[in-house]
């Protein structure tokens, strides 16, 4: 798979499933720009990549923020000389029940993972449409925009709008030879599933519908991102890839009452 000399900005990468996605970009040989509201864990990822002989620069970034949207390709165009992969990562979590959602913690779900979604991809389609050459844009979705879980209803409803998102910029794009694709993953051993699974009936109840029989690595959800930014992948745009291990697939029974 051919990425070696491409620019590629990660966002949400100081850590998971972000940071995954911009080290193995980084061993294609990409020029890795890596974007995150957490400048230390930022700046400690990007030296990193540089201390196993990738090429990664941090530049800190609110994705909700228009004007630090814009910065972070600008300084992913001066720093490497363009840009041609955005994978669009960075999202957080609210829970709470349903009847007791704040308006301000769903604005502010919505503001990073659904707007920050939105305004990423704008600006660096306006940076690949000025440079002429196309380019790739994937946006980190989540089996949860099919299933949902009633307790992070923001979460939700952003991620299945990110899919429509998806499908809207692959059309508007694709005259302009910029391809735009999804990722859902499923479980995946990031820091706070490790830690959730650490109980063995979290553990148990997450297997328990996954027909492979085990979580997923960052590193898995990174290599189906390298496929949708790589040439392999060229007929392919505007589709959700679902790393799931098979749960979408899975009619289970759930308990009823008598």
């Amino acid at each position: 798979m051919p990425l070696t000399g491409k620019v590629v900005v990660v966002t949400g990468a100081a850590q998971g499933i972000g940071f995954a996605c911009a080290r193995r970009f980084a061993a294609e040989k990409t020029k890795v720009m890596i974007a995150d509201i957490n400048e230390k864990a930022g700046e400690a990822a990007a030296q990193g990549i540089r201390d196993i002989g990738g090429e990664a620069w941090f530049e800190a970034c609110d994705v909700g923020d228009s004007a630090r949207v814009n910065a972070l390709i600008a300084a992913a165009v001066a720093k490497y000389g363009g840009l041609d992969v955005l994978i669009n990562n960075a999202a957080i979590l609210d829970t709470a029940d349903f009847l007791d959602i704040r308006e301000a913690d769903w604005d502010r779900v919505v503001r990073v993972n659904l707007k920050g979604y939105f305004l990423c991809a704008q600006a660096a389609a306006r940076q690949m449409v000025a440079q002429g050459r196309g380019g790739a844009i994937i946006n980190m979705s989540s089996i949860n925009a099919v299933v949902a879980i009633p307790n992070v209803a923001a979460y939700v409803a952003c991620k299945g709008a990110v899919n429509q998102l998806t499908k809207t910029m692959a059309l508007a794009l694709a005259d302009k030879s910029i391809r735009v694709n999804g990722i859902g993953p499923g479980t995946i051993l990031t820091d706070m599933a490790r830690q959730v699974m650490i109980d063995d009936a979290a553990r148990r109840t997450i297997l328990s519908r996954t027909p492979l029989g085990r979580p997923g690595e960052p590193d898995e959800i990174a290599a189906v991102a390298v496929f949708l930014a790589s040439e392999e992948s060229n007929y392919i745009t505007g589709q959700t890839i679902y790393a799931d291990g098979g749960r979408l697939g899975l009619n289970y029974t759930v308990p009823i009452k008598d």
